[in-house]
């Protein structure tokens, strides 16, 4: 393995490390598609970027994705904290709107440019290695993997210090709200920590990586256990078999990095379908042979 495929799999792991940290929490709270929709929803934040500064710098982008994303975020878990609507519908209302919004802005104002989602904030891990940040004394290291550094160990320091809380109000929001711990805030700052990481790792990534290591990584970990810790545990160690599987499959085969990780994963969750221990789909049926 040379040093840039070495950087390709540490930036991909960390992603998976980011993501892992808070997939079991969506997955639990039954709002996994949140991912998906942050990725629609930043259009806007480009588009308004543009219209601004006139610029597609990748450090304005970011931001203005990101704030996008937030009030993305916010505007679902808004509509779900009213009663009136459920989850998955707040989700199917507020990201088609965001998204119609950016389309509009581009016919409107930005037409006969090249702005859109795959030049602007949908990256290619290829690439990664290519941009790098000097740390000083001659040392380069990938700018995406100083990023994502951080923003593991931000939501690192969130679910440790407020694990209970968080925990708390996953399993059962109701007495959350009994004992005081204000589970519609702690659930905002798990979406703003999702749309954080979500916007800081599709440059360097793309979309569709991020949202595989969100969900499919916890959708697995949720098969294997039923302990919250160790859920967490296992959706990071995830996303680290598909990072390393991924990328030796994808130059195995010459195809999609991206592509290959993602396939990696699924590969996992198919595994834990059929052969978890408690719900896996052939024990289960081998359980009830053996009773019969």
């Amino acid at each position: 393995m040379t040093s840039d495929d070495l950087v390709i799999v540490v930036v991909a792991g960390l992603v998976g490390t980011a993501c892992g940290l808070l997939g079991p929490f969506l997955v639990l709270r039954r709002i996994a598609l949140l991912s998906d929709a942050v990725s629609h929803a930043v259009l806007p934040g480009i588009v308004a970027v543009w219209l601004v500064w006139q610029t597609r710098a990748p450090l304005p982008v970011v931001v203005g994705a990101a704030a996008f994303a937030v009030l993305c975020v916010l505007g679902i878990d808004a509509l779900r904290a009213s009663g009136l609507v459920a989850s998955d519908a707040a989700i199917a209302l507020v990201f088609p709107a965001l998204f119609s919004l950016g389309v509009l802005g581009v016919t409107r104002f930005a037409d006969g440019i090249h702005l859109d989602l795959d030049s602007t904030i949908y990256g290619e891990i290829a690439f990664v290695p290519f941009d790098s940040v000097d740390l000083g004394g001659g040392v380069g290291v990938a700018r995406a993997a100083v990023v994502l550094g951080v923003v593991v160990l931000l939501n690192l320091a969130l679910i440790t210090l407020l694990w209970k809380e968080l925990k708390a109000t996953t399993f059962d929001p109701a007495f959350g709200a009994t004992v005081r711990l204000r589970p519609q805030l702690l659930s905002r700052l798990l979406l703003v920590a999702v749309a954080v990481t979500a916007v800081s790792a599709f440059e360097a990534v793309g979309a569709i990586l991020v949202v595989t290591m969100l969900i499919v990584p916890a959708a697995t970990a949720y098969l294997l256990t039923d302990r919250l810790v160790v859920m967490v545990a296992l959706a990071v160690g995830v996303g680290w078999v598909g990072a390393v599987g991924g990328h030796a499959l994808a130059v195995a085969y010459d195809s999609s990095i991206a592509g290959a990780m993602g396939l990696v994963c699924a590969a996992c969750f198919v595994a834990a379908l059929l052969g978890s221990p408690k719900h896996g789909l052939l024990t289960r049926r081998l359980r009830r042979a053996a009773a019969s």
